[in-house]
């Protein structure tokens, strides 16, 4: 088990790129099950869940080949070639693969490439953040929905098809793993399949894009109603990484309770959707200058109220909306702002409970029930205080952490692999902008 110690109250200076985007990788990792060509990917990165996704399709017999050297890690991100010309569906049997899918969130869109290309896939209770209910009916509807057979068995689900066949669907919800794997299910299925209330997130038109490439036939892609054309194979192609939207946002925040200048060079403007508006209206500064963003030191931030004089709400959302991977660092963000502001985490109910924490190191959190939180900004009057405390999730590991660095004292992060999940060499890349940060095993 690893831990940070960070001493806070030091201003940061400088540029850091935001790494590949994490949830995006999950997906497209997953889609090179779909073709025994050759597949690379770029700009993917060193994080614990997507090492793992590779782990996995190691296993599952998938040829896997670094292509570059950790020299440009930071700027660049890593590129690898996948070939799955010996997929051993046996291995879905073993031991060895339920202990590794079950580690691993992500291991549930395998399922739709294997269903799709050798008509039967197996998987495992899926983990992954402990932040609620996470249901997956959404996946195994949709598949059924095309003609497979879900049992459940042993703790996980077994699906199988002798042949999948376009149909229409309407998503009960817009899950954006469950889009995911039901498009891949599709793409090498007989006939057409149209999705309706279809997720529409950036990582899903990346893989939508990635997929038109390989040979698929897909309209709508970046829409929430998408047609896909079902084709008999699919080939090789090559695919890179969007920035993580998810980073930017959090290096947004940081910046502004550390009061640093920080540049977050080729963002991707337009897959940020609304998180620049939403920090924004938080009182942000957020400068744009082509594809890159500049937050200047901020001494005070104030948080809009509505046009009625109420207090303002951020809550998360479907894509266009915000992302409810961002709720916690809005959050923390709004403890040191002048104003206040009810924050709305609709998606997981489990997601706030790391405040008690905050209100640990001295911030003013009202929490209501467990979706909503009432923050009354502190306004740099009463700066956090360094506490011990341990990383609940990914996102809130790194709530905290941006806490840690702007408050008076000494913090100590534990079970920090929660953050290492999502976040690359965070400490390093920290350092470089004079953080004062430390990995302790």
């Amino acid at each position: 088990m690893s831990s940070f110690e960070i001493t806070g109250g030091y201003k940061l200076h400088g540029t850091i790129n935001p790494q590949g985007a994490k949830n995006e990788a999950l997906q497209v990792l997953c889609a090179t099950l779909l073709t025994s060509d050759k597949v690379t990917i770029d700009n993917i990165p060193d994080i614990r869940d997507v090492n793992k996704l590779i782990g996995l399709l190691q296993l599952l017999g998938v040829s896997v080949r670094r292509l570059n050297d950790d020299s440009t890690l930071l700027t660049e991100g890593r590129s690898y070639e996948f070939q799955a010309n010996a997929v051993n569906l046996d291995v879905l049997e073993g031991e060895e693969f339920a202990q590794q899918a079950t580690a691993l969130r992500g291991s549930i869109m395998i399922v739709g490439p294997l269903l799709s290309r050798y008509g039967r896939a197996m998987v495992p209770q899926p983990g992954g953040d402990k932040i609620g209910r996470r249901r997956l009916d959404t996946h195994f509807l949709g598949m059924e929905k095309l003609g497979a057979i879900v049992t459940q068995r042993m703790g996980g689900y077994k699906v199988e098809a002798d042949k999948l066949k376009g149909c229409y669907m309407l998503l009960d919800e817009a899950s954006v793993t469950g889009t995911a794997n039901i498009i891949m299910a599709s793409v090498l299925a007989e006939g057409t399949t149209t999705i309706m209330n279809a997720a529409c997130e950036p990582y899903v038109y990346q893989l939508c894009k990635m997929l038109n490439s390989m040979g698929a036939n897909i309209d709508g892609v970046g829409s929430n109603l998408l047609t896909i054309h079902g084709v008999k194979e699919l080939h090789g192609c090559r695919h890179r990484l969007l920035p993580d939207m998810i980073e930017v946002g959090s290096f947004i925040g940081m910046a502004a309770m550390t009061q640093s200048d920080i540049t977050i060079p080729n963002v991707g403007m337009e897959h940020l959707g609304l998180i620049p508006k939403v920090f924004r209206r938080l009182g942000i500064e957020v400068w744009q200058k082509g594809d890159d963003l500049f937050v200047p030191s901020q001494e005070h931030y104030e948080i809009e109220r509505f046009m009625d004089g109420s207090i303002m709400t951020v809550s998360d959302a479907p894509w266009p909306g915000f992302t409810p991977d961002l709720i916690s660092i809005a959050l923390v963000v709004a403890t040191q702002a002048r104003g206040s502001v009810l924050i709305h985490q609709k998606m997981f109910e489990s997601r706030l409970f790391f405040v008690d924490k905050l209100i640990d190191m001295g911030a003013q959190i009202i929490l209501c029930d467990p979706h909503r939180a009432t923050v009354i900004g502190l306004d740099r009057q009463h700066r956090l205080r360094g506490v011990r405390m341990s990383s609940p999730d990914i996102r809130a590991g790194v709530a905290l952490l941006i806490a840690a660095l702007s408050a008076d004292g000494k913090s100590r992060i534990d079970n920090i692999e929660q953050i290492d999940r999502g976040y690359q060499h965070i400490d390093q890349r920290l350092r470089l902008l004079g953080a004062q940060i430390e990995r302790i095993e």
